[in-house]
């Protein structure tokens, strides 16, 4: 399953919205009605399900879901780099 449908996922079932709605440029507050609640409990179950932390400050800078999925990517790859 490629990365964005994987965070979707995790977006519809924390938001309760249509998978439909979730596209990469949707904003998290504008488009999917996330308040700042919402946003620490999604990106928890981001860190969760691929295993990574992500600072305050790095969740703060994300708006849209793109720049989740690109936050991630970047994790992923620094966790990745390290084990080697």
């Amino acid at each position: 399953m490629a990365l964005f449908d994987e965070i979707r996922e995790i977006l519809v079932a924390q938001l309760a919205v249509k998978p439909e709605l979730v596209k990469p440029e949707s904003k998290l507050t504008d488009d999917l009605s996330a308040d700042s609640l919402d946003a620490v409990d999604v990106m928890l179950s981001i860190e969760e399900k691929f295993d990574i932390d992500v600072s305050d400050g790095e969740a703060s800078t994300v708006s849209t879901v793109a720049e989740i999925v690109s936050l991630v990517e970047r994790k992923l790859q620094a966790k990745s780099t390290q084990a080697l």
